[in-house]
């Protein structure tokens, strides 16, 4: 038993060490992560059949709706009023930098013309191709454009759903064919890579559906799910396309950014997080009130000034913020979002130096705030205001500071630096009611 045990475990490192040959990024992609990690603010849309019920993206499996029945939104789905200069101008205006569209979430539907399913947004009253009208108008605005793609399925029979955690309830009784399903998946993947012009990324989400049958959580995934010929087929048709992977574990060889739902880098506060935290570029995605897809009774909406934290904290850990709208049935990005994504523009419009381009990981987080920086430029963010309310003190701060000011008056201010810590003086100065942003040139 010890020899057999010694073995697999032998040929399990083999297998994995043979893996990570793989795949080595192109030049082109290494630039995208690069302007990936400088773009820093993004919009998710979460958009489909579901938003006509108003009860989020995940009704068909909470209310167990079988497939037939579910179907029939096929015929009252139409977003007439969807117009795609106007989702972009939005996300434009706010400050964010690329979208990521769900092309087809977990319910199967394809948001797109796919010529490998019927149950498509082409067949609907609407007709239109919507995710090529907001491919045309993200090309012409300068705006990347990331591709959402569910793993799961819980409307089609050669889906594996007998041994999937979710979808039980949705009526299929037809067995099973894996090998089916993933030609399928490759198929619509060759679609969206090879018909919308430069694809940003593509966003996986969906792998812990089957993670229970795994006796390697990370190895045997892999091999089940067929990422190696999967993640090959989407470098091969765009190099440059970066690929994430929504299932909350270590990065797997092959994707080039690693996504965190829910929490920032390291926490898991969800139970979504808790994963190690790599050196690929990272991002972290969240809603404005509680729910992914239109949710008509959900009124709990983060106010701008969290919101506004939120991506900041998630800046001064090197992690992008991935922003979420799930527009009504109509096409229409309901008001309170658009309220805060405009209050978010005028933020980002005075501050968006101290977020984009910026890294973090320069100086950990403290009691009053973080800290973002460029090269030798540092910036400090006050986001709760110290207790003493005239200084704020950095511990064991090794860089030595030439200079030191208030971003938005450039008023200098006093600091000291001494070997227990860096004090610098608030003297005379009002706080942001959002952000108080100290700007620091570091020798």
């Amino acid at each position: 038993m010890k020899k057999i045990t010694l073995f697999l475990l032998f040929f399990s490192m083999s297998l994995t060490a043979i893996m990570a040959q793989t795949y080595t990024p192109t030049e082109g992609n290494i630039k995208n992560r690069k302007e990936f990690q400088d773009d820093k603010f993004g919009m998710f849309i979460h958009f489909g059949p579901y938003s006509v019920l108003g009860n989020g993206e995940w009704i068909m499996n909470n209310q167990n709706i079988k497939v037939t029945e579910y179907g029939r939104l096929i015929n009252v789905f139409n977003p007439q009023d969807f117009d795609a200069k106007k989702w972009v101008g939005i996300a434009k205006s706010a400050g964010m930098k690329y979208i990521t569209f769900t092309t087809r979430h977990h319910d199967g539907f394809s948001n797109f013309d796919t010529k490998l399913s019927d149950w498509k947004i082409t067949n609907t009253h609407f007709k239109r191709d919507l995710l090529k009208e907001l491919a045309d108008e993200c090309h012409k605005e300068g705006i990347k454009l990331f591709c959402y793609y569910s793993l799961l399925d819980w409307t089609r029979s050669d889906y594996q759903y007998e041994t999937g955690k979710t979808g039980k309830g949705t009526g299929r009784t037809q067995k099973s064919d894996w090998e089916s399903y993933i030609r399928f998946m490759k198929g619509q993947l060759t679609e969206l890579l090879t018909n919308y012009g430069e694809i940003g990324g593509i966003w996986f989400d969906g792998h812990w559906d089957q993670l229970d049958n795994d006796t390697d959580k990370t190895l045997q995934s892999k091999v089940n799910w067929h990422y190696d010929d999967i993640y090959k087929l989407i470098h091969t048709l765009q190099p440059n396309c970066l690929i994430s992977n929504n299932h909350h574990l270590t990065p797997i060889q092959g994707e080039d950014f690693q996504a965190f739902e829910k929490d920032l880098p390291g926490g898991n506060s969800t139970g979504f997080g808790g994963q190690s935290v790599s050196q690929l570029p990272l991002e972290t995605c969240e809603t404005m009130n509680n729910s992914w897809g239109f949710n008509i009774n959900d009124r709990k909406y983060k106010s701008t000034k969290d919101l506004i934290h939120y991506l900041i904290n998630a800046a001064s850990l090197n992690a992008n913020f991935l922003l979420n709208v799930g527009p009504m049935a109509d096409g229409t990005i309901q008001p309170e979002f658009v309220e805060t994504l405009k209050e978010f523009g005028v933020w980002m419009g005075k501050n968006g130096n101290t977020i984009y381009g910026t890294r973090g990981n320069v100086m950990k987080p403290q009691d009053w705030g973080v800290f973002t920086a460029k090269d030798k430029t540092w910036f400090a963010h006050i986001i709760k205001v110290p207790n003493q309310a005239d200084y704020i003190f950095i511990p064991e701060m090794k860089q030595k500071i030439k200079k030191c000011y208030l971003m938005v008056s450039k008023k200098e201010l006093k600091f000291k630096q001494q070997p227990e810590g860096t004090f610098v003086y608030l003297n005379g100065v009002k706080t942001d009611a959002i952000d108080t942003i100290i700007e620091m040139q570091i020798q």
